[in-house]
């Protein structure tokens, strides 16, 4: 085959490539998860602001009991965050999915996606009280473990299902009920989903009682155990997350965004692995996880998706061409904040194939090497979820609760970096000038 008929052959399958991408990113309802978690994400953001408070700036300033004081206020954001954080995610994810189908009624969906998950919650709940020897069987009462991040899955699962089954009936008009007359628009919009709100909630009612009648268990549990954790255990494992969040990265040198593979498979079981290091780190408990989104994002994504970071000093330092400069130039504020459009479409990234290898490798190699100093135990575990746009260093010291040896490890990384990116960016400047000449000479 020659040359032209290589290129055609290669076109067609990156093209057939993005296609693809682009339809899993944007089906329905993994676009309704990507919008919930973006959502509620400042709950989150604010639960690892209290962490880093409570564990360590108010021991710097307080003792004993004026400790502990202070203590209840971050105590009671992560009440009001962490712990529900199932809670919170079944409702806007309800709303949201309604939202994106076109459903007109989505404050309905949204308590319709919060009444089912309390019917599926647990009846019945062992409890060891405080002093006691052995745990006692309570009713009537709702636990942080099944309503915070350990439900989170479950807020997830049963916030589309849910969702799904109620929109479904409500298309149904052998089952919309109209009152008529002058009524308020909210009155008659309740009354027309009445038939629709009965059954779906009854059948989740139904569901929830026969495990419990027959499998002596719950769908909270179900979930957590067949779903969640063997889908997590591979996402979140080393080969796994590496995999998934590079080829999100390739797209994004193909012109679609990351987030359209990461935002839907990769960081809704990452935020659950950081969510359940704030939460043990709060309770001065062990971290459970190195793999979190916010270790990916400190370690993997500085200067933005890419590392680019590294590109702009390796320009900066070693070109000579004056556009890339003045590319550099404009994209360098952006840059320190991880905002990294403008080097990615201005230099560009995008399609440019020698430019293509260390943007997608980069973020594998400061992964890998964060990977490899925390797990000897040199580098703490990142333990608090901290604002994507935090400027790098800073972000390495907030995000492991003040641990210098991360900012160290994250200076290694960015060294290493601009390294790795000077001779592909020599190349890709190389290509650029002959490009530009073969334009001049028609």
């Amino acid at each position: 085959m020659n040359e032209s008929g290589n290129k055609a052959q290669g076109k067609r399958f990156l093209d057939k490539f993005s296609e693809v991408s682009a339809k899993i990113g944007n089906e329905v309802h993994l676009r309704s998860l990507r919008d919930a978690f973006a959502t509620i994400m400042p709950l989150f953001i604010l639960a690892g602001l209290a962490v880093l408070i409570n564990n360590v700036i108010f021991p710097f300033v307080a003792k004993g009991q004026a400790l502990a004081n202070l203590q209840f206020w971050g105590n009671m954001v992560t009440n009001g965050t962490l712990n529900i954080a199932g809670l919170v995610l079944a409702p806007v994810i309800g709303f949201t999915l309604a939202r994106n189908k076109g459903f007109t009624n989505g404050l309905l969906a949204a308590v319709i996606a919060l009444s089912s998950l309390i019917i599926v919650m647990p009846f019945t709940l062992s409890v060891l009280p405080n002093g006691a020897k052995k745990a006692v069987d309570l009713t009537g009462v709702l636990s942080f473990s099944n309503l915070g991040t350990t439900g989170m899955f479950a807020g997830i699962i049963i916030g589309l299902v849910a969702t799904e089954i109620f929109i479904r009936l409500s298309k149904i008009k052998h089952l919309k009920i109209n009152i008529g007359g002058n009524v308020p628009p909210s009155v008659s919009a309740s009354f027309s989903d009445m038939i629709p709100v009965i059954l779906t909630l009854s059948l989740m009612a139904l569901l929830s009682a026969l495990l419990l009648v027959l499998g002596k268990t719950n769908l909270i549990a179900l979930i957590t155990n067949i779903i969640q954790e063997p889908l997590r255990s591979f996402n979140t494992s080393l080969p796994g997350m590496l995999f998934i969040y590079s080829c999100g990265n390739f797209l994004f040198t193909l012109g679609i965004h990351q987030t359209v593979i990461n935002g839907t498979l990769l960081d809704p079981v990452l935020l659950i692995n950081m969510n359940k290091n704030m939460a043990a780190y709060a309770a001065h408990q062990q971290i459970p996880y190195i793999l979190t989104n916010t270790f990916r994002d400190t370690f993997g994504m500085i200067g933005g998706t890419g590392s680019t970071l590294c590109l702009l000093i390796a320009i900066f330092i070693f070109s000579r061409n004056r556009v890339s400069k003045n590319v550099a130039s404009l994209a360098s504020a952006p840059g320190i904040f991880n905002i990294n459009e403008p080097v990615i479409f201005g230099y560009p990234i995008v399609f440019n194939i020698p430019m293509m290898i260390p943007f997608v490798l980069q973020p594998v190699i400061g992964i890998l090497i964060a990977y490899f100093f925390t797990t000897i135990g040199w580098m703490s575990r990142v333990v608090v979820l901290i604002p994507w746009t935090t400027p790098p260093l800073l972000s390495a010291y907030l995000a492991t609760a003040g641990d210098w040896r991360a900012v160290l490890v994250q200076l290694l990384i960015i060294i290493l970096g601009v390294l790795f990116y000077i001779p592909f960016m020599k190349i890709s400047e190389r290509v650029m000038a002959k490009e530009a000449a073969l334009e001049t000479q028609k």
